[in-house]
């Protein structure tokens, strides 16, 4: 795998309609600088918005993967960035004068081509690659869908689908070295449905661009003849159909045996392209679609998020340890002796976070409180739970360093235990709701896994800058 980033040398275009709009559009690729990652603009519309690739940004994915923010919005780009991912390109601006790429054959070659038209510049900034070093699942029971991220030091996709469909079976397919096979085995396989899901699809309002040289219908019932005219008349294709004999409409060649289970795969490279970084995984799916594979490109996502976050506060890695005292002083604003967190030992991004606290006899507090019997202040439990959830919630933005959280509210304090020196605290706190920038925590203290405090924390966020000033 290509060990420095990557764009291409040239501005490249193509032109030609949408799979489900139906609607023109113009397409160019233009080179990027480094650290861009993949971008679309619209520069149809005013202001020319842009929407960066990735998985925070789908809005939708009924039959395909679509971007948006606001107003601005672009359909079906899961072809465009799996060519794009399969070339190992990193930077790259995707003009469009319309809301969806042009279809071409219905696979990933068309864009493949342009792209390799355009030619490639290696740039000197290292790739921001993910390395997956612990199992991701993801789990759909309905419909039996099972994705997983396993360790690798490379970059393997087999996908295996299964429709109980006696007129597709099952099939399975594998990519084993991108720079080999992906090109000539997997960007050519082109888009399908089944014959029964044509009319639905078109009642929708989708497949408005689609005829028989840009999808492959596998026939899985009978029609007469008039009702594959009607059946043409509602997708706008006056050409005449028949049901075949080998069970692909037209009698259409498939330009590989497998050809529904490659597309599957490259459908499910082009959705983890929304993971916004290369990443080195063996990736194994059974039955993948649109809205799982979003899903799980989300889970990624926020893997991801979490150890750039560490990389930037922890300096030196230490094992069984997220964010040591030093880590914690460049995120929190507070300093001894109301430093209640001397690490973060756990850390799922808006879910849960473990901070530790060490409680030990030069505890400054100890002093005034209960003198010959120190008991630490439940009050400070309180401060060192809202010290931890602070780290929590302030791990939610781009730049925490930024901001500031103020707690608005503590309800249901619960006391059950004192907490004294040599006694190690460990603190979880849960986020439990989200709006804006206020947010619901749950925390509970624990010592040697005896529950010593409890209490519910709503909290305000703010831009540290801002609060100052006033």
């Amino acid at each position: 795998m290509i060990q420095t980033q990557r764009t291409i040398a040239n501005p490249v275009s193509m032109s030609g309609i949408g799979l489900h709009t139906g609607t023109e559009c113009t397409m160019t690729f233009k080179p990027a600088a480094e650290n861009t990652g993949i971008r679309f603009v619209r520069v149809d519309l005013g202001g020319n918005p842009e929407i960066p690739a990735v998985a925070e940004h789908v809005v939708d994915v009924s039959r395909g993967t679509t971007i948006g923010i606001g107003e601005a919005k672009v359909h079906t780009v899961e072809h465009v960035l799996a060519a794009i991912v399969g070339l190992q390109i990193d930077n790259i601006i995707i003009e469009l004068d319309g809301i969806e790429p042009p279809v071409g054959d219905g696979s990933a070659l068309p864009y493949v081509e342009v792209l390799q038209k355009a030619g490639f510049v290696q740039q000197e900034a290292p790739k921001d690659y993910l390395v997956i070093d612990e199992t991701v699942m993801y789990h759909n029971e309905e419909k039996q869908i099972d994705i997983v991220a396993l360790p690798l030091d490379g970059y393997r996709i087999t996908v295996m689908v299964d429709y109980q469909n006696p007129a597709l079976g099952s099939q399975h397919t594998g990519l084993f070295d991108l720079e080999k096979e992906f090109v000539t085995e997997f960007a050519p396989a082109r888009t399908f449905c089944f014959l029964s899901e044509v009319e639905a699809l078109a009642n929708q309002g989708l497949i408005k661009g689609g005829d028989l040289d840009n999808a492959v219908v596998i026939v899985d019932h009978n029609l007469n003849d008039n009702e594959l005219k009607e059946l043409g008349k509602k997708i706008g294709i006056t050409e005449n159909f028949v049901l075949g004999e080998k069970g692909i409409l037209n009698n259409k060649e498939l330009r590989f045996k497998n050809e529904p289970v490659r597309h599957k795969l490259l459908d499910l490279m082009g959705d983890l392209a929304l993971i916004g970084a290369p990443i080195k995984a063996q990736i194994l799916a059974a039955r993948p679609g649109h809205k799982a594979n979003v899903e799980f490109a989300k889970q990624i996502r926020k893997l991801y998020q979490q150890k750039k976050l560490v990389k930037k506060f922890q300096f030196v890695k230490k094992e069984g340890v997220v964010f040591d005292s030093n880590a914690i002083q460049r995120i929190l604003p507070h300093r001894y002796p109301f430093l209640l967190v001397d690490k973060i030992i756990h850390l799922d991004m808006d879910k849960k976070v473990i901070g530790v606290k060490s409680v030990t006899v030069n505890e400054p507090f100890f002093v005034g409180h209960f003198p010959g019997q120190p008991i630490m202040p439940g009050v400070l439990i309180l401060e060192a739970m809202a010290q931890t959830g602070g780290i929590l919630l302030l791990n939610s933005f781009p730049n925490p360093e930024e901001k500031l959280v103020y707690f608005m509210q503590i309800n249901n304090a619960k006391f059950r235990k004192p907490v004294v020196p040599g006694d190690q605290l460990f603190m979880e706190v849960e986020l439990t709701q989200k709006k804006s920038k206020v947010v619901m925590m749950a925390a509970r203290s624990y010592v040697n896994d005896v529950l010593v405090a409890e209490a519910e924390f709503m909290a305000g966020i703010v831009d540290r800058e801002q609060k100052t000033e006033e």
